[in-house]
């Protein structure tokens, strides 16, 4: 009996007919879409979501935004790290088992994750120093987002509310950091309006 084919496997059929390439996205979904209605009669959903996860899962080389290779010896080689229970433990120990960007707490009604501060996908380590504790939706965000984003976009949203209930130091402090983000040209695409 013939295994039934599925989404995850027609992204891989393309890249490993691709292999040592660098290929944009739409080049990819175009393919995969088309040969998704060709064979099954149905409509692939979301096939952006199903290549960042092959990436994720060390499957693909994330070249830059929306670019990706398959490269065999890359996938045969590449080791993720991931944290041992104790290793977690420790992480939510030190930070006193709070989100370390929004504080809250299991208490709070949130899940805790312990996460990998240079990611995985770019060869982060399993150890101490590269963990922090997150809860779910800041962990979301920030693979979303990355860090730096995430941390302009929370400066910028604390920045407002401090501007709007005149809270000069917090507004102060806040402006500080953005002048950081500013003067070091990270994430320059997000905008802070004073």
């Amino acid at each position: 009996m013939q295994k039934k084919l599925s989404q995850m496997d027609l992204v891989k059929e393309f890249f490993i007919k691709n292999p040592n390439r660098d290929i944009k996205d739409p080049e990819v979904v175009d393919w995969i879409v088309a040969e998704w209605k060709k064979r099954t009669g149905e409509v692939f959903r979301d096939p952006d979501r199903t290549i960042r996860s092959l990436s994720q899962r060390g499957f693909l080389i994330k070249v830059a935004k929306g670019i990706y290779k398959y490269d065999s010896d890359f996938v045969k080689n590449r080791k993720l790290e991931d944290f041992t229970q104790a290793q977690k433990e420790e992480i939510l120990k030190r930070d006193n088992y709070r989100c370390v960007l929004c504080g809250r707490r299991r208490e709070d009604g949130i899940e805790l994750q312990v996460d990998h501060i240079k990611a995985k996908d770019f060869d982060g380590k399993a150890i101490i120093e590269n963990g922090q504790t997150l809860c779910a939706q800041c962990n979301f965000r920030k693979k979303n987002y990355k860090q730096t984003e995430s941390g302009k976009k929370m400066f910028i949203r604390l920045y407002e509310l401090a501007k709007h209930i005149g809270d000069e130091k917090t507004q102060s402090f806040c402006s500080q950091i953005l002048e950081v983000f500013e003067k070091n040209d990270v994430n320059g695409h997000i905008e802070w309006k004073r």
